[in-house]
């Protein structure tokens, strides 16, 4: 692992993560891709910081990256065939522009993978954008397997992935 620290986000700074994510909204808008593209969901990321399982990763003291990571199983992806306790979800990762490309998004994954097997999950789990490839092939890159597409007219989430979490971290390319 690089100097990147990893540590729960306090909830004085909503600020900080919503930051993060907006800039990952705008460049996919430049880029064409139109997911993301709502204000950040502040009530669903103040409830995240207040329950420790937001995120923030810091490379020389500023903060370049956010995920969530917690035991929720979204009931319209993950059945109980899927076993959802089996597994933490990450969700809303975001890397900021200046420090993408060098592997933070990588190190953040496998550093989720670690602390699913810690807790005894066998997997690690999300659901990516439907109609982005782009990311479907970073995730694909990053070890996860494509479980399926729930297609829902409702979300334009629905790709979901999933990792064993005793998969060893991938080398950077």
């Amino acid at each position: 692992m690089s100097d990147l620290h990893i540590r729960p986000g306090d909830p004085a700074e909503i600020d900080t993560v919503e930051a993060l994510l907006r800039g990952a909204s705008a460049w996919l808008a430049s880029r064409g891709i139109d997911q993301w593209q709502y204000p950040p969901h502040s009530d669903r990321i103040k409830a995240a910081l207040e329950q420790g399982v937001c995120f923030l990763a810091f490379k020389d003291g500023e903060p370049v990256a956010t995920l969530q990571i917690d035991n929720f199983a979204d009931p319209e992806f993950w059945t109980p065939a899927d076993g959802p306790t089996s597994a933490l979800y990450v969700h809303r990762m975001a890397v900021s522009r200046g420090a993408a490309g060098v592997g933070i998004g990588r190190e953040l994954l496998d550093w989720a993978a670690a602390r699913a097997a810690a807790q005894g999950k066998r997997w690690l789990r999300l659901d990516a954008w439907k109609d982005n490839p782009g990311l479907q092939r970073y995730y694909e890159d990053m070890g996860f397997k494509l479980v399926r597409i729930i297609d829902l007219p409702h979300r334009r989430s629905g790709a979901l992935f999933q990792r064993p979490t005793t998969e060893a971290t991938h080398p950077s390319p």
